[in-house]
């Protein structure tokens, strides 16, 4: 059985009745490449850059909604924290990159 499989393998040094093309092995690395770009980087990319205008364009008096499920309103923007406020008289500082959504701009 063993001498069987060494039969049906290629001869040593890889080469085969045929010359192989060295692009023909870099096909199916380039293919899962393009596989993944368009399936995960890409739109990772787009959602972070609409993210990013998103935090640009926040601005006092926006109702927004936390990554942490918190509502509120914005009081105040520095240049990386935001406070909102969830109640009357009661402000919470966030970091400005947690502000997941804007729910309704005043």
């Amino acid at each position: 059985m063993l001498g069987l499989a060494f039969a049906m393998a290629s001869p040593p040094g890889g080469a085969s009745g045929a010359a192989s093309n060295p692009f023909a092995q870099f096909i199916p690395l380039i293919l899962m490449f393009a596989i993944f770009y368009f399936l995960l980087i890409r739109p990772q990319q787009k959602k972070a850059k609409e993210h990013r205008s998103l935090l640009e364009g926040l601005k006092k008096g926006d109702q927004v909604v936390t990554a942490g499920g918190m509502h509120g309103k914005v009081t105040d923007i520095n240049d990386q924290v935001v406070t909102i406020e969830v109640s009357p008289g009661v402000n919470i500082k966030f970091n400005k990159g947690f502000i997941a959504s804007i729910v309704k701009k005043d």
